[in-house]
């Protein structure tokens, strides 16, 4: 793999509630000069960024009912909506993970349904977080399921806001629950190239990771 193979599957993060307006824009220079997947950044910081990285191609990639899902499926739209209109071209969208632990898979297929619709109708994507390490076995199948059957275009691991984030195993249930055609986000404590190359060996196509430039360089 070169540089620009191992950039191109990155979405190059910065979700931390301290970051500055600083490091937001050093962060969209990386993001140019490496040619990252995306940047990916809480929504208060989208219209910056999108101005920022106004002239190249790089898209501009948000939270929506970060980090928690618990937010109602009105508020996620929302909020997706307003990231679209102020420049974002992905939405990273967390599921409502009550209620898939609880059974209500109408609710969480309705809830992600609702987001795929709103970003879709304007061109762009969603990746659904499941946070696998609140799910058991049956439970991140479910989730992946719902979300292909609402019309997503990625699932994804993790906020890497909760107990752990990323690992082979789960990278490689959610591959095979969803199939090939649909992609597949590895995110949460990916910091080094090895890490990168087993979660795409397990079948990510995309990864998350605030690590992005170090990653690149151990090339």
């Amino acid at each position: 793999m070169t540089k620009r193979d191992i950039a191109a599957v990155v979405d190059h993060t910065l979700l931390k509630p301290e970051a500055t307006e600083a490091e937001i824009r050093k962060l969209c220079d990386e993001g140019r000069e490496y040619r990252f997947a995306s940047i990916c950044i809480n929504p208060y910081w989208v219209r910056l960024a999108a101005d920022a990285l106004s002239g190249s191609s790089l898209p501009v990639c948000t939270v929506v009912g970060f980090p928690l899902g618990a937010s109602a499926t009105c508020s996620k739209v929302n909020e997706t909506r307003t990231a679209i209109q102020q420049g974002a071209t992905e939405i990273d969208m967390v599921i409502n993970i009550g209620e898939l632990r609880g059974g209500n898979r109408e609710a969480v297929r309705g809830d992600i349904e609702a987001v795929a619709a709103a970003a879709h109708e304007s061109g762009a994507i969603v990746k659904v977080i499941i946070e696998t390490c609140l799910l058991d076995e049956e439970q991140k199948k479910t989730a992946c399921i719902l979300a292909k059957a609402a019309g997503a275009d990625f699932v994804k691991t993790s906020t890497a806001f909760s107990t752990r984030g990323a690992t082979t195993e789960d990278v490689a249930l959610m591959r095979q629950a969803v199939g090939p055609g649909m992609g597949v986000k590895a995110s949460g404590g990916i910091r080094t190239l090895e890490d990168l190359k087993k979660m795409l060996a397990a079948g990510a196509t995309r990864i998350g990771t605030s690590s992005g430039v170090k990653i690149v360089e151990a090339l």
